[in-house]
C-alpha cells in the first residue's frame, strides 16, 4: 500500500450512467493499484443512458433487484458477494443511500475485516424526528463521507456529523467536447443553424424527465412573457409524455428532442442564450457553464449555491416559485448583452471550482483520512 492511498479500491453505485464514466476512469488513473466498479443497470423507462464501458477502471455488472415502487422502493443488488470478495478492496466508496440494503452486508463484510468505507451522497435524508437518529447513525458508521457540495457538508455537520470526516467533491463534467465545438467558427451561430432556430432568445432544460424536475414551470413561465423566445428541451424519462401534454397546451412552439448526447448535445448548449433548471437535477448545470451560459436553478443537487453567484452568471430560483422563475425570465432576456457577460462569468467559476481535477482530488481527500483512521486504530 503506497502512502496515504490503497492498492485496491472498491466502489458501489446503483447504476453507471455514461456522464459518470470519465469520472470513475480518472479517479482510477490517479490511484496507485485498481479501481474496480460495481454497478447495476437503469430500470425500463428511467431514461438513464448507460455506460458501455469503463477504460481504466474494471466493472463488474450487478444485477438490480427493486423492492416495492417509487422514491420509497429499496434495492438489493445481486451478486455483491462475488464481486467483494474477488475485487478484495482495501476500501470501499458506497453509495450511501439508506434504501440499498445490500450495502450494509458490503460495509459489514469490510468492517469485519478492519477495512475502511467511504459514503458518497447529496447529503442526509431527512424523514422526521424518530427516523432521523437511525439515519445519523447510518451515517455516523462511514469512515468519511463524501458530498457535491458545501451546502451538502453543513447539512451533514447541523446533523450532527463531524466536519473532519465530511469531504466536498464537487460535481464535474469532461469539459474536452464543450473545447471541441467551441473552438470551431461561429460556434453559436452554426449550431443555431444546424437545430433549425430562429433568432429570438433560446431557453434550453436538459435533465431526466422526471416529476420532480418541475419542467412545466417553464413551460408556463414560457407562456406567460408575452415576448417571443424559444424553448428547447432536452431528456427523456417518465414524465415526457405529461410534459409534452402541458407544452402543447400552453407553448406549443417547445421542442423536445429526446436523449442526446456529445456533439448533438453541445450543439444545444452552445445554441442556447439562458440555461434554465427549474427543480432538481445535477450535472447539466456545470455542463452549461462549461459551455460559458448563463445559469438559472432552484434545487439542483446543492452545487447551485456553490456556482451561482446572483447578479454574476445566474440566478438562484425561489423553489416551486413560478411567478419568480417568469420574472427572473423576463429580466433575463430583456438585456442580450448582460446574459453574453454572465456566460463568460459562468465558465470562469467553473474552471475555478468543478473541474473534474477537483472533483477526483475530494476523492482523494477522503480515501487517505479514511485510511489514516485505519491506520491508527491497528
Amino acid at each position: 500500500m503506497s502512502v496515504g492511498l490503497p492498492e485496491k479500491v472498491g466502489l458501489e453505485q446503483r447504476v453507471l450512467p455514461m456522464y459518470r464514466a470519465a469520472f470513475f476512469d480518472s479517479l482510477a488513473r490517479s490511484l496507485p493499484g485498481t479501481l474496480s466498479v460495481f454497478a447495476g443497470s437503469p430500470a425500463p423507462g428511467e431514461g438513464i443512458p448507460q455506460a458501455a464501458k469503463l477504460n481504466a477502471a474494471r466493472w463488474t455488472r450487478a444485477e438490480n433487484r427493486r423492492l416495492g415502487l417509487g422514491r420509497l422502493s429499496l434495492l438489493w443488488q445481486h451478486g455483491w458477494r462475488e464481486w467483494v470478495e474477488s475485487a478484495d478492496p482495501d476500501l470501499l466508496i458506497l453509495e450511501a443511500n439508506p434504501r440499498y440494503l445490500s450495502n450494509v452486508h458490503l460495509a459489514g463484510w469490510m468492517k469485519a475485516r478492519g477495512r475502511p468505507v467511504v459514503g458518497w451522497t447529496l447529503g442526509p435524508a431527512r424523514a422526521g424526528k424518530t427516523f432521523s437518529r437511525v439515519f445519523l447513525s447510518y451515517y455516523r458508521a462511514f469512515s468519511a463521507l463524501v458530498v457535491y457540495s458545501g451546502s451538502g457538508a453543513a447539512d451533514f455537520q447541523n446533523f450532527g456529523i463531524s466536519p473532519e470526516k465530511i469531504f466536498v467533491a464537487p460535481n464535474a463534467v469532461e469539459s474536452e467536447t464543450a473545447e471541441a465545438l467551441q473552438a470551431r467558427p461561429n460556434p453559436r451561430e452554426s449550431a443555431r443553424e444546424s437545430l433549425a432556430l430562429d433568432p429570438s432568445p433560446v431557453i434550453l432544460f436538459v435533465g431526466r424527465l422526471q416529476r420532480r424536475k418541475r419542467v412545466e414551470y417553464l413551460l408556463r413561465a414560457c407562456a406567460r412573457l408575452g415576448a417571443a423566445c424559444q424553448v428547447v428541451i432536452v431528456g427523456d424519462g417518465p414524465d415526457r409524455a405529461r410534459l409534452e401534454r402541458i407544452a402543447a397546451e400552453v407553448f406549443p412552439a417547445a421542442r423536445f428532442t429526446g436523449d442526446l448526447r456529445g456533439e448533438a448535445l453541445g450543439r444545444c448548449f452552445l445554441a442556447a442564450d439562458l440555461f434554465v433548471m427549474p427543480g432538481t437535477g445535477g450535472l447539466a448545470l456545470q455542463e452549461a457553464m462549461v459551455f460559458g451560459k448563463p445559469v438559472a436553478a432552484a434545487e439542483a443537487d446543492g452545487s447551485q449555491k456553490d456556482l451561482i453567484r446572483e447578479g454574476e452568471n445566474g440566478w438562484l430560483l425561489p423553489p416551486g416559485d413560478e411567478a419568480e422563475l417568469s420574472r427572473i425570465l423576463r429580466e433575463a432576456l430583456a438585456d442580450p448583452r448582460r446574459l453574453e457577460q454572465m456566460g463568460e462569468a459562468s465558465r470562469r467559476i467553473v474552471r475555478a471550482t468543478a473541474t473534474m481535477e477537483k472533483m477526483v482530488e475530494g476523492f482523494l481527500m477522503a480515501i487517505r483520512y479514511a485510511t489514516r483512521q485505519v491506520e491508527k486504530k491497528s
